[in-house]
């Protein structure tokens, strides 16, 4: 391992290059055989994902994250007093097992320790029955008070230490639950805050105005710096700035809960239960994702909610669908699931590798996303509230909250299937073509779940200092979109060119484009540049240029792609870490949209990944390339690794797709 620049031990530092070397297949071809190995990769990959496909038609990756969801996990069944012991014991072993070499533990392979994340494992190994005095915890523990101990840590951490005592509920943020009958005219209603923040901050609101304390099976006094003093007082910031504006509301938020009216207060929490019942889904979860499913069930518990209850039975039985056990006994919790989002990305990939339209595998996949199509209105119309439902949701089971960019997706991959039912399957694309035009924010771009979801001041408040609270648009939603457009013959429509326009004024300067959904400019500019091709755009325009200038510039030197995390704060990490393949596929399908093909770029990266394809026809790729929230929450798609390697191969071999858009499936078929 090399030094990294924040002084960590991990990923390549830039500039570096690596390469899997477990169970390669090929070496690297050279250039007269890049064709014959990338149609051989092809095969094999497509034989992978075709046995992989489950029998209703979908794929679906495991989805790592990281310890926090599992020590989470741990803590609620801690706090509801149903912990079991092979539960615990599996926890322990997934959580012991992730532990660095310096005690603490990191949000993404190779990644640096991160201070509250080390906080809640070393808690929940603490619930797992391991000493203070082992080794292991010890390291841990001085890992944490060189770095200020539980007070550094971060809100949602201390929340869940509040909950056992181990901190003051007086010395976290306020959040009022009277926040439920703000109008959505007045800044900080809950519908300015993301779909994924709305749906924790609601049940918190009802955590936050109960504070709740269960006996502490144990002190954490080695966590703090001074265990006397564990939270000495900070100066406030200067009155006249945002910090010290926010700051001040929260005091004042604090001594309003003196006053706080006993009926307006008990009626907020009752508003707020009745909000959090009515987004259920119908597999029991808030949202598909872990973190407001585990607030819901807390909050509503606080409310009388028994164990027995319908809704907290089915809520809980669906945090238990999160669990995946592995062979070794360890059990994994995955913050989400992604099926409708790996099934639409296999299916294009299975497609653009030259399998045929109406191939049965494709044909159940589309079929299964057809009846994955969302019918009612969500949260989403909130701001739209005219505009007629039709998108797609991320998970198996997400009504409320369908996603832009799933949809723009889903019908790029519906549309490489010859569908036995033409009408249908013209009806549901015409369907999400229109929620997606429907859901364009004012500025002319796309955002993953909301419009206009832009409000500079969630971010401010003292409570939200992890991760993102709002949604704004982004490059690589709205190069989805701009590309689903294309397709569908929109690329001249007055919206798309509103796309396409807000992308352009977007480029990074060194010719990149920022990726808010993957990891990071290799990702931004991966799903741009296919987008403005597709529109229209020719390869020779200027921007079109400076991408690819860009991307060959940062190809490493075995002739992969990768992009560690650290670019997102650190700029000299830009475009540079260990060669992925779910990241090298990404820059050729950029590049090859631009008319590469022939150039000495594609052919390095294709043969890096014929080169470096395992036995079984996958990929190896501890990397994570997904992100949740930049820097602060990272994601491993267990099927990244796969179908974009297998995309990028197949265009290489079988040329771009729907260059004759003549032969498209359903269209004049």
């Amino acid at each position: 391992m090399t030094a990294t620049t924040d002084g960590s031990s991990g990923a390549a530092a830039p500039g570096a290059t690596s390469a899997t070397t477990a169970q390669l297949t090929d070496t690297s071809p050279g250039a007269a055989g890049t064709h014959d190995a990338a149609t051989r990769a092809v095969q094999r990959a497509t034989d992978f994902l075709l046995a992989r496909q489950d029998a209703q038609g979908w794929w679906k990756g495991d989805l790592d994250t990281n310890v926090t969801m599992d020590a989470e996990d741990l803590l609620l069944r801690q706090f509801l007093g149903i912990r079991d012991e092979a539960t615990t014991r599996a926890a322990g072993l997934f959580i012991r097992g992730e532990q660095r070499d310096d005690g603490a533990w990191a949000t993404f392979h190779g990644g640096p320790g991160e201070l509250s994340t080390t906080i809640e494992a070393y808690v929940a190994l603490r619930l797992a029955g391991d000493a203070p005095d082992e080794p292991h915890m010890a390291k841990a523990s001085a890992w944490i008070r060189e770095r200020g101990g539980i007070a550094a840590a971060r809100v949602f951490t201390r929340i869940w230490l509040a909950l056992f005592g181990w901190w003051k509920w007086d010395d976290l943020p306020e959040l009022p639950p009277e926040l439920i009958y703000f109008p959505r005219w007045m800044p900080l209603n809950i519908y300015d805050f993301g779909c994924w923040a709305r749906q924790t901050i609601v049940p918190l609101t009802v955590v936050s105005a109960k504070r709740p304390v269960r006996p502490a099976p144990f002190p954490l006094d080695e966590l703090h710096t001074d265990a006397r003093n564990p939270n000495p007082a900070k100066p406030l910031a200067p009155v006249a700035s945002w910090d010290g504006a926010f700051e001040r509301l929260d005091k004042a938020m604090h001594l309003y809960r003196k006053v706080a009216p006993r009926r307006l207060r008990r009626a907020a929490m009752n508003t707020a239960a009745r909000w959090i019942i009515e987004r259920q889904e119908k597999d029991g979860c808030w949202g598909g994702i872990q973190p407001p499913a585990v607030y819901s069930v807390i909050a509503l518990h606080l409310l009388g909610y028994d164990l027995e209850h319908p809704v907290m039975k089915a809520g809980l039985e669906s945090l238990d669908r999160f669990a995946v056990w592995r062979e070794d006994g360890a059990r994994m919790i995955e913050a989400c699931q992604s099926p409708v989002w790996d099934t639409c990305l296999a299916v294009i990939a299975l497609a653009d590798a030259g399998l045929p339209a109406d191939h049965p595998g494709l044909v159940k996949a589309a079929e299964w996303m057809l009846r994955e199509q969302i019918d009612r209105p969500g949260d989403w119309s909130v701001r739209r509230p005219q505009l007629a439902s039709g998108g797609w949701a991320f998970e198996f089971h997400n009504d409320n909250y369908p996603d832009i960019d799933d949809t723009a997706e889903v019908v790029l991959a519906l549309r490489r299937v010859r569908h036995p039912d033409i009408a249908r399957m013209e009806k549901a694309i015409e369907r999400g073509v229109r929620w997606n035009l429907g859901m364009q924010s004012k500025n002319g771009a796309w955002a993953a779940f909301d419009v206009d979801n832009t409000s500079p001041f969630p971010n401010r408040l003292p409570f939200c200092d992890f991760g993102e609270v709002i949604d704004p648009p982004s490059a690589d939603v709205t190069g989805h979109v701009v590309e689903m457009l294309a397709v569908e013959g929109l690329s001249h429509d007055p919206r798309t060119r509103r796309g396409i326009e807000w992308l352009l004024a977007e480029q990074e300067p060194n010719g990149a484009w920022f990726g808010r959904w993957g990891v990071n400019y290799i990702y931004g500019t991966g799903s741009v540049l296919p987008a403005l091709t597709a529109a229209g755009l020719a390869p020779s325009h200027p921007a079109i240029r400076r991408a690819v200038a860009w991307l060959e510039s940062v190809q490493n030197d075995d002739g992969g792609w990768g992009e560690d995390l650290r670019s997102y704060r650190y700029e000299d990490w830009k475009g540079h870490g260990a060669s992925t393949a779910s990241q090298t596929g990404w820059a050729l399908m950029a590049l090859l949209s631009a008319g590469e093909r022939d150039s000495k770029a594609v052919e390095r990266g294709v043969a890096w990944l014929a080169g470096t394809q395992l036995a079984d026809g996958t990929w190896d790729e501890p990397y994570f390339t997904g992100t949740g929230f930049p820097w602060d929450f990272s994601i491993n798609y267990h099927l990244y690794r796969h179908v974009f390697p297998l995309t990028a191969l197949g265009r290489y071999v079988q040329g771009e797709p729907f260059s004759d858009r003549a032969s498209l499936p359903g269209k004049g078929s």
